[in-house]
């Protein structure tokens, strides 16, 4: 249940897409009620405060059953009046200004509409704000298909014959094959075998009937914008200024969308050399690899029952990658490297591994991390993707050539460096400093994966650790700053050692006449921690030092 305390960092914290606010000063109706849990139940849950002012001003609520509001009887009346039936967490919480009826609501696993048949959703709004929507039927096919309750890829396209599959599209599927080294039993079959071998038709009797994947992968360009008018992709080319240079549509079936894409970022994809020993080691300015799974990924997790398509934007320094339908259910950018792998199109997924586009294991989203972290350019971003889309940015710009220079040597000396060493490393190459904290959510695994990953760097002379065990920052190591030829950035990167730390502190208390935590912080680029340790220390060696204040305003002086 809701605390006193909980409620009001909820209201402090204002409306979000899991908080609505309800006023009461006119007594709110049932309706509207039932309405609210619904859409909350079809989004991601929540908690509805009804008695709270949009503005966060608590006003109260009125009572609901003669002079009172019994949350029982509002739990039974909310369970009654929707299809399913939701069971929600009903409380009344006093506050001076009046009662506030907290209602939880939990995601419900299919769609909800209230008994009077009005099916809405919590979203959040063009003005960046939450609201609650109309849940239209292609919106509940959409979410069907997220909560795993329906493969709309796998639906059969019951206006098409198999004649809508274009044999030009099979030879390209067999040569895609070839040269991908996918599933070579594919390469034996007839185009009617092929296409049942992949699970890209239904049979009926004699008939074969193409699906949703097989229309998307196969079909023809007439039949794909009749029936699936929402396969199309964007390529697009913008300069410095955001004017669009390039706007190339592209609505012909996956497989030649796909070397479509392909063909026009090996055009752009320039490349410099660097020499490794006697060989020539050429660095492109994106990851050919990992730019193919982005796509991949982008074209296989997409919702093709919602209205939009998927765009590759190609920016002086980035390349965006956007698909629609936001990341499936569960997997979310602070475990998209953790997560198992959920295809929100099993079906094309099942096609794409046996054809050799993607990962057997469903791991592409290493391969992307790994495709930029190894030239020394900063990870993938998903921080932009919400419900309606999945957006990833590719960094691009200069790469370090040294940087691409040892992994590729690491490489070839059997010291192979995985995806969490190289998350490690490259972070620090870029920021310079890396405590345990912020591993662990670098890696999203727990602490003592990501003390192991700190030990074996520094074990393998990669890092080394400054300051004590419990507030224990680390760097590249002497040697790795000498190798990326970097000596000054060393210096400044290991900061002070303790006696110079002391020395500091104590010529800033002369000059200043006092100083602070937050001053030793700032002075010694250390955390407040580690500050009040040093201070603790430094009284110890000299009692002239005394404290002066309380709380926050706690100072030092020195008393002769």
């Amino acid at each position: 249940m809701i605390s006193d305390e909980q409620l009001q960092q909820m209201i402090f914290q204002g409306e979000s897409l899991t908080v609505e606010f309800k006023s009461d000063r006119r007594r709110i109706s049932d309706r509207e009620i039932y309405e609210e849990v619904v859409a909350m139940a079809n989004a991601s849950g929540g908690t509805i405060l009804i008695g709270v002012e949009d503005n966060g001003k608590v006003t109260g609520s009125q009572a609901r059953h003669d002079r009172t509001t019994d949350p029982i009887k509002l739990q039974s009346a909310i369970f009654n009046n929707t299809v399913p039936n939701i069971n929600t967490r009903v409380q009344v919480i006093s506050m001076d200004a009046g009662p506030v009826i907290a209602i939880q609501v939990d995601s419900y696993p299919e769609p909800c509409a209230t008994m009077a048949g009005t099916a809405l959703k919590r979203v959040i709004g063009p003005d960046g704000k939450p609201q609650s929507l109309p849940f239209y039927p292609r919106d509940q096919r959409s979410r069907r298909t997220d909560l795993g309750l329906l493969v709309f890829s796998a639906q059969e396209m019951d206006d098409l014959t198999f004649n809508a599959l274009d044999p030009l599209e099979f030879e390209r599927l067999r040569q895609m094959v070839s040269n991908l080294r996918g599933d070579r039993a594919l390469l034996e079959l007839s185009d009617q075998e092929l296409a049942q071998a992949l699970r890209l038709v239904e049979t009926h009797g004699n008939r074969l009937v193409p699906n949703v994947a097989g229309a998307l992968l196969l079909g023809r360009p007439n039949a794909l914008r009749k029936t699936i008018p929402t396969h199309q992709v964007n390529f697009q080319v913008l300069d410095p200024v955001g004017d669009v240079r390039v706007n190339d549509l592209l609505d012909g079936p996956l497989l030649k969308v796909i070397q479509d894409i392909e063909n026009r970022f090996a055009a752009r994809n320039e490349e410099r050399e660097t020499l490794v020993g006697m060989l020539r080691l050429p660095i492109p300015d994106y990851s050919a690899i990992g730019f193919r799974e982005a796509v991949n990924n982008a074209l296989l997790h997409r919702d093709y029952s919602r209205l939009g398509a998927v765009y590759v934007q190609w920016y002086p320094d980035h390349l965006l990658i956007t698909n629609p339908g936001g990341l499936p259910v569960g997997i979310t950018p602070d475990n998209i490297l953790v997560h198992e792998p959920k295809p929100r199109n099993p079906r094309l997924a099942e096609a794409f591994r046996r054809i050799g586009l993607v990962e057997q294991t469903g791991r592409g989203v290493d391969k992307i991390f790994m495709g930029q972290l190894r030239y020394g350019r900063p990870a993938p971003d998903y921080s932009r993707s919400d419900p309606e889309g999945v957006r990833v940015v590719l960094r691009g710009g200069e790469a370090s050539l040294d940087f691409a220079a040892f992994v590729f040597e690491q490489d070839q000396a059997g010291k192979i460096l995985q995806l969490d060493d190289l998350l490690v490393l490259n972070l620090l190459f870029i920021e310079r400093r890396i405590d345990l904290g912020r591993t662990i959510h670098l890696i999203q695994k727990g602490e003592s994966q990501a003390r192991a990953v700190l030990e074996r760097l520094h074990e393998r002379g990669l890092i080394e650790g400054r300051g004590e065990k419990r507030g224990r920052i680390y760097i590249l190591s002497s040697a790795l700053y000498q190798r990326f030829k970097m000596r000054t950035e060393y210096i400044r990167a290991r900061g002070f050692d303790l006696p110079q730390m002391e020395q500091m502190a104590l010529e800033y208390l002369h000059k200043h006449g006092r100083i602070s935590r937050s001053d030793i912080a700032g002075l010694c680029k250390i955390n407040e921690d580690q500050a009040y340790r040093l201070l603790r220390k430094l009284i110890e060696k000299h009692p002239q030092i005394q404290s002066r204040g309380a709380g926050k305003n706690t100072h030092y002086i020195w008393i002769e």
